[in-house]
């Protein structure tokens, strides 16, 4: 499994939090600079805890898991790390093989 690239401590992903009103989730899939309301979140209670199921417009996904007490998310499968960081109030912001996402969360400071 995939480890952090970043320190994760600073935030509770809210993996139960609406996403948007009609369902999609901010996004910037690879070759897009700018984020859209383009993607889809899925959750799911896996062997390994939560599970979410991030889908891009173009039908590639990435697969992330929520770490222990909801203290961040990791890459579930792949060879490829997830790198969050702290986007703005209420968000995280997850990188991963060239795909951007922001995730609803609570953050607190440190």
């Amino acid at each position: 499994m995939s480890t952090p690239t970043s320190d994760c401590a600073p935030f509770l992903v809210a993996a139960a939090a609406p996403v948007a009103r009609d369902g999609a989730l901010a996004c910037a899939p690879s070759g897009t600079e700018s984020f859209a309301a383009a993607c889809a979140l899925e959750r799911r209670v896996g062997a390994g805890g939560l599970e979410l199921t991030v889908r891009n417009p173009g039908g590639g996904f990435h697969r992330l898991l929520v770490t222990a007490a909801g203290r961040g998310v990791v890459a579930a499968d792949g060879a490829e790390a997830a790198e969050v960081s702290i986007a703005g109030a209420g968000e995280i912001a997850v990188a991963i093989g060239g795909d951007r996402y922001r995730l609803p969360a609570t953050t607190r400071a440190r």
